[in-house]
């Protein structure tokens, strides 16, 4: 008889002052009906009640980290340090797991794979869903699908820990497209779930600084892509992101 395919998996949450939401995504991942998790929470000494939030689930919670950081990225690299799992996931605060049973569904899709991944649900500001992301998720990932944005996630791409790096904190906003690349580069097998498997809460940091996280793309994908690929990538990015915000102000006009 085959044995069953249950690696753990390590959930990492990183939130600073985010009393609104920090509860919904813990509950998020400790009601997964899937049981082989370890739970890593690092919160950047919160003071708004966010961390007094996560004490009342100290049973759920593996390591709960307090303490100043440098950055989103230095935080995440602290839980990547930690973690202890087979595979890691980022959830952070705001966003969620689909479905309780959501982490079983993906790693009953094939086993030992290097990268899994799936669809991405939108959730604004008032929690209400506003459909599939702009980019749409490829059928089979691979480094070609980031060319013209991030087509996946990164709370929908659960990656083996050994072909992971550390994220680099000399991109403020975009680290984790470098991170992602770098582990497409590396993984042997990558599988489409075929599933939504998260929730995202808009309106994050490279949202808010728009301008600065393309910069940072045109230089991560510069490295992963060439001078003259990339530049005329990022033609048809503006293109197509001006064409998008035409679009939907003229909806909402």
């Amino acid at each position: 008889m085959e044995k069953e395919f249950k690696p753990l998996l390590s959930v990492i949450t990183v939130v600073f002052n985010n009393v609104e939401h920090i509860e919904r995504t813990v509950l998020s991942v400790v009601n997964q009906t899937y049981s082989t998790i370890e739970y890593i929470v690092i919160d950047g000494v919160s003071t708004d009640g966010t961390l007094e939030i996560l004490q009342r689930f100290n049973n759920n919670i593996d390591v709960l980290v307090s303490e100043p950081d440098k950055g989103i990225y230095d935080a995440m690299n602290k839980g990547l340090k930690i973690a202890k799992g087979e595979y890691v996931l980022f959830m952070n605060s705001g966003d969620e797991f689909y479905e309780n049973n959501t982490v079983k569904q993906v790693f009953e899709s094939t086993p030992n794979a290097d990268i899994y991944y799936g669809e991405t649900e939108m959730l604004d500001e008032n929690l209400v869903n506003q459909g599939r992301r702009r980019h749409q998720t490829p059928l089979q990932l691979n480094i070609e699908s980031f060319k013209y944005g991030m087509s996946v996630s990164h709370q929908a791409i659960f990656i083996k820990k050994i072909i992971v790096k550390s994220y680099d904190q000399k991109f403020k906003l975009s680290a984790d497209i470098d991170w992602i690349l770098d582990a497409i580069l590396k993984a042997d097998k990558i599988v489409n779930t075929q599933i939504v498997t998260t929730k995202y809460l808009m309106g994050g940091l490279s949202k808010k600084k728009h301008l600065q996280s393309l910069k940072e793309r045109y230089q991560i994908f510069k490295k992963y892509y060439g001078f003259l690929p990339n530049l005329f990538n990022h033609i048809v990015i503006a293109k197509n992101l001006a064409w998008f915000y035409l679009k939907n102000r003229k909806t909402n006009d």
